[in-house]
């Protein structure tokens, strides 16, 4: 997903969303669909939800909140490393820096939310640290991690984290969709195809792009790479029916032939194209 210029004419998308939040994390293979499917004729915008605050106190210990992600991991499929953290954190900082890489270089939000929740979801990374942010965000192109993190607590980025959580009134993930007036919202963790519907119902009119029969198709398109369940979730004949099997069995058969790149990611990993590795 990217912002681009506002048009009237398209449906505008808020995504409400934090890195923390695993029902977010796990919302990922049902909004790669969306997004492969009507790619510019929805028109993204990211609000962070700042789910958690410096002070705040979870009532599960790090080990129990670990355990939680295998319900997370079996039932949606994303990548996850059920180990618990050293310690509670909090995801106002990260949210911020978020909100920081995009004022720096519109557009490097998307991937810097994408990055920070593959790291907490599969490394020891602490969300409020700023030297753990800053070693994340380094895999993110064209983004200088010290100076996201040096512009965190600068009026301007936290103006905008304060218009940001004003505004949040909605859980993690909520997507809501507007055009010519009419507004339509999803609430929390859903399937591709409610997403799909909430479109549709806005503008009959979209043509969708069909699923492709080649992962590497996919996977050319997104230079950062995708999990299994995405490839799978962008290649199902419907949209809330994935054969993470079968979509794994041309994934590896890719491998074989030198056309993929695999990053080990939790119990799974991040497939990247030859041309995603030479272009970076």
């Amino acid at each position: 997903m990217s912002s681009s210029a506002a048009n009237p004419e398209r449906i505008r998308a808020r995504l409400f969303t934090d890195p923390s939040s695993p029902a977010a994390y796990s919302a990922n293979p049902a909004f790669r669909t969306i997004e492969w499917r009507y790619r510019d004729q929805i028109e993204w915008h990211l609000v962070m939800t700042g789910r958690s605050e410096p002070g705040s106190v979870s009532s599960d210990t790090p080990a129990e909140l670990a355990e939680s992600m295998v319900g997370f991991r079996d039932r949606y499929g994303m990548p996850f490393e059920v180990e618990a953290k050293i310690r509670h954190t909090t995801s106002a900082r990260a949210c911020q820096a978020i909100i920081a890489a995009g004022l720096i270089n519109p557009g490097s939000e998307w991937r810097a939310l994408r990055t920070l929740q593959l790291m907490e979801f599969n490394t020891p990374i602490l969300l409020d640290e700023d030297d753990h942010l800053m070693t994340a965000l380094e895999s993110v192109p064209g983004l200088d991690p010290l100076k996201v993190v040096l512009a965190i607590d600068t009026p301007e980025v936290q103006s905008a984290y304060r218009a940001a959580r004003t505004e949040s009134r909605h859980p993690a993930p909520t997507v809501v969709f507007s055009r010519e007036g009419r507004q339509l919202k999803v609430g929390g963790l859903q399937p591709a195809g409610s997403y799909q519907m909430a479109v549709t119902g806005l503008d009959p009119g979209l043509v969708p792009t069909g699923p492709p029969e080649d992962p590497l198709e996919v996977l050319q398109l997104y230079s950062g790479g995708l999990a299994t369940q995405e490839v799978a979730a962008i290649m199902a004949p419907g949209p809330d029916r994935p054969d993470r099997e079968g979509t794994g069995r041309m994934l590896f058969e890719l491998l074989s032939e030198g056309k993929l790149k695999r990053i080990p990611m939790g119990d799974d990993a991040i497939w990247l194209a030859d041309q995603a590795i030479l272009t970076g």
